[in-house]
């Protein structure tokens, strides 16, 4: 007889158990998909409105999430004012590197972009800028031939018309796939830079997750004033490279924005909801005209 009642419950529990999680199942099924996005850093659900809300900063650890450059470009400027430039340089494959351009063409399908630089001029509380960002969604925003031609480009059409320069940088550095012509972009952008700057024009460099290798040694570090946003990751190398070339631990929080303050490279830390303020003022303050 206690067989038997042992038995049953056994067989009770089971069902239970099989029960709630099918049940379980069963809701989960009913949630629409898309709705919740778990934090990068805190590992906190976060409901995709608020999400919006906090242009993609963590409402609990306030970790800012990477975003695109149509994105990046509509929560910094006036509304209706971005009017794109060069949009029509594509990239070739000038060291035959093997699937390169098969890799551009789906970046270009994801991403709706031609290349992992949008730029144009737009305005910010009216007053009229060039504007150039790089996109980590395409290709880790990675700087190639065309990156860099429409970099230098932005420049010198922000030279010729005397404009003020803002230009956000979120990469993964040099594009390996171009070899020597990726390395030259280099010098070409700081280059044109150098006249912008004896041209008495300000430029203003935004370093966002990440800013690496190519880009941060070029012009993502050539800005006259040079704003991070909170908690981006800035350097050149990677940390397991620094680290196994000099041998050495390094230091806590190293190559984040709040450590490149403190040692002088950045001048200001921002969060992202405070950005476009933050540039107004500047711009403000050195001249900005409103357009009439």
């Amino acid at each position: 007889m206690n067989n038997f009642i042992d038995d049953r419950q056994s067989k009770v529990q089971t069902f239970k158990k099989d029960f709630r999680k099918r049940n379980l199942e069963n809701q989960k099924t009913d949630i629409p998909g898309g709705l919740f996005i778990k934090c990068e850093k805190c590992n906190n659900p976060i409901y995709s409105e608020d999400l919006d809300k906090t242009l993609d900063c963590c409402p609990k650890c306030n970790h800012h999430f990477r975003i695109s450059a149509n994105k990046r470009l509509a929560i910094t400027l006036d509304n209706n004012s971005f009017s794109e430039l060069f949009e029509n340089l594509a990239t070739l494959n000038p060291l035959d590197f093997p699937e390169y351009i098969d890799k551009i063409s789906k970046y270009q399908s994801q991403t709706s972009e031609v290349e992992a630089f949008v730029c144009g001029t737009g305005e910010i509380s009216e007053i009229k800028v060039a504007i150039g960002v790089l996109d980590s969604y395409f290709l880790m925003g990675s700087m190639g031939s065309v990156v860099g031609e429409k970099v230098t480009r932005l420049i010198e059409f922000s030279t010729e018309n005397k404009l003020p320069l803002i230009i956000f940088s979120a990469s993964g550095g040099a594009r390996m796939q171009e070899g020597i012509f990726s390395l030259m972009q280099m010098a070409k952008t700081s280059a044109a830079l150098k006249y912008h700057d004896m041209a008495g024009l300000l430029y203003i460099s935004v370093l966002t997750n990440p800013t690496t290798g190519g880009v941060s040694a070029s012009f993502a570090s050539l800005g006259d004033i040079i704003i991070a946003e909170e908690g981006a990751l800035i350097g050149f190398a990677g940390q397991r490279v620094i680290k196994q070339t000099i041998q050495q631990d390094l230091p806590e929080g190293f190559q984040t924005s709040e450590f490149q303050k403190d040692r002088g490279f950045v001048d200001i830390i921002t969060n992202r909801r405070q950005l476009k303020a933050l540039l107004s003022n500047i711009l403000r303050l050195h001249g900005g005209k409103t357009n009439e």
